[in-house]
């Protein structure tokens, strides 16, 4: 069985909607012409290309494709009528998805091709107002925001490593010295290269089901009553928070029964707690109440957005900024539950303002 491979290409103007093959076109030229000169000649190409590449895919197929009788019209072998006659059956069956594709690729390359319009990759920590600015950049400025979903530290690790433009983490708000935060992210964020972009705080906190049958009201209380717990993964900044809830409760990781087990997403925490397979993780309330949940606050945490500082003036990264700062935007996050905008959201920020690590004096020995 012969795999097939697709590709595409761009034209000055619209032709037929089909996908192209070019050993298609030439047995197609060849039927039509009657020969292997005059099928040339309709391709705009040499008599010498044709027939060599005639002889190629009669090698690579271990058939003939061509009669080949000398002082004799060149027509098709029975292998090459049945080629023809499979791909007019496959175009005429696919015709409706091939038109979706055509069209879905010109609409997808017209965004290259609009000068307007800007494209900006964005590595960040789940979240659900980052779903929703995707939505809302593309519709009121023309911002395509690719954006890819990961753990913190991945995400600003791919930002240093050229992969993304903007990353997104989040932080307990003033996160003082010695805290898991400062010993995370300190290392990977550097003041004068790095430039933090306002953008939301959101509650953190348990998401239980509904009515909150076990009364939990803090992580102490997850321990005691030894409630199955849903984690996120290592590398994530909720992951990271909960350790450092943890460790401020004097609990370790097995006081926890489920700490090892852990969940991709917001949303997969909120989803194994409404089948029953969890009674309490750890995450956001909008991925609670989407799912009908009850939420137990916690702590309220800054999101931030981060880029170098060299990609401040790039029209992409000044697009958003503009996006970020409108009234518009500010009033729909505000709509997310347990979501509101930063005060200074869409303003650069001061590294050592919000993230004061760097001014923290080193302890003398006594």
């Amino acid at each position: 069985m012969r795999k097939i491979e697709l590709s595409y290409t761009w034209a000055e103007q619209r032709g037929e909607r089909l996908i192209r093959n070019a050993l298609m076109d030439l047995l197609h030229a060849v039927q039509d012409s009657g020969s292997i000169s005059a099928a040339a000649k309709a391709l705009a190409l040499s008599y010498r290309h044709v027939w060599g590449e005639l002889k190629r895919w009669e090698a690579e197929l271990g058939q003939a494709l061509i009669v080949w009788d000398k002082g004799q019209p060149a027509r098709l072998s029975e292998f090459g009528q049945k080629l023809l006659w499979a791909e007019r059956q496959a175009q005429a069956r696919l015709a409706p998805q091939i038109e979706s594709l055509h069209a879905d690729l010109e609409r997808a390359f017209a965004v290259a091709f609009d000068e307007a319009a800007h494209v900006l990759t964005l590595f960040a920590s789940h979240d659900d107002a980052l779903a929703a600015l995707r939505e809302h950049a593309v519709a009121s400025a023309a911002l395509h925001l690719d954006v890819r979903f990961c753990g913190s530290v991945d995400a600003i690790t791919a930002l240093n490593e050229g992969r993304c433009t903007i990353a997104g983490f989040h932080t307990p708000p003033q996160p003082g010295p010695g805290s898991l935060a400062q010993r995370t992210y300190q290392p990977l964020l550097e003041p004068g290269r790095h430039k933090l972009i306002g953008f939301a705080r959101r509650t953190q906190g348990l998401i239980v089901a509904p009515g909150n049958p076990l009364r939990l009201a803090s992580l102490a209380d997850v321990a005691r009553q030894r409630a199955r717990f849903v984690n996120r993964a290592l590398g994530t900044g909720t992951r990271l928070l909960l350790d450092e809830l943890l460790a401020q409760a004097q609990l370790a990781p097995g006081d926890i029964a489920g700490y090892a087990h852990p969940e991709p997403s917001h949303a997969a925490v909120a989803q194994a707690v409404a089948f029953g397979a969890a009674d309490a993780g750890l995450g956001i309330e909008a991925a609670a109440r989407s799912r009908g949940l009850d939420f137990v606050p916690l702590l309220e945490e800054h999101y931030y957005l981060v880029c170098l500082k060299a990609a401040l003036d790039e029209p992409a990264t000044q697009a958003l900024l503009q996006v970020l700062r409108s009234q518009a935007w500010q009033r729909q996050v505000a709509m997310l539950p347990g979501y509101q905008a930063d005060a200074a959201c869409g303003e650069v920020l001061s590294l050592r303002a919000r993230l004061p690590w760097w001014n923290f004096s080193p302890r003398k020995p006594r």
